[in-house]
């Protein structure tokens, strides 16, 4: 035989966990998302940040080592300078070193016999001369020279008088002129 309970059977229900809001769901994953996007920042920056030390500290490199090489090249100029200067003098006194020679010579050709000279100073382009003569007409025709010479002008007489050396009658002259430029 066969039972058929036609009474309905009361089960007991399991209950059911209630579900948890959504709010809370959204704030969680919102949560998670932004640390997750935070940690990634802050990996992204610390790189970025490092590499612009690093580019820092070679660009400081650099400086120091263009500054090494701009001292060098300041030094190179101010030697090569000094080297000019000194090439300069050098240079000027090779072309001057034939004009006392071209004084002297002009000088001795414009004497006339009868006068001869004790000293001769030049200074810039003044020349003085001292000297003795015999009469002073060898002094005027020896002014007179160099009046006509063409290495010298403005040639005057300062003076000119009477001495003795070893009893012999003598004329002491001095006399100023100037060099041709």
């Amino acid at each position: 035989m066969i039972k058929v309970n036609l009474l309905p059977v009361t089960r007991k229900k399991k209950k059911k966990a209630k579900p948890l809001p959504s709010f809370i769901i959204t704030m969680t994953i919102t949560t998670v998302l932004t640390g997750i996007i935070m940690a990634y920042l802050v990996y992204y920056f610390n790189s970025k940040l490092a590499a612009g030390k690093a580019l820092f500290a070679a660009n400081e490199r650099k400086i120091a080592e263009l500054k090494e090489k701009i001292a060098a090249v300041d030094n190179f100029e101010q030697l090569n300078r000094s080297i000019q200067q000194k090439k300069d003098i050098i240079e000027q006194l090779r072309k001057n070193q034939s004009i006392p020679v071209k004084l002297v010579d002009e000088m001795s050709n414009l004497l006339p016999k009868g006068v001869w000279l004790q000293t001769m100073s030049v200074t810039g382009q003044a020349i003085d001369v001292e000297g003795f003569a015999f009469t002073n007409s060898e002094i005027v025709s020896f002014v007179d020279n160099i009046k006509t010479s063409k290495v010298f002008s403005d040639a005057n007489l300062q003076e000119s008088k009477s001495t003795n050396i070893e009893s012999i009658q003598l004329y002491n002259f001095k006399l100023t002129c100037k060099m041709k430029s």
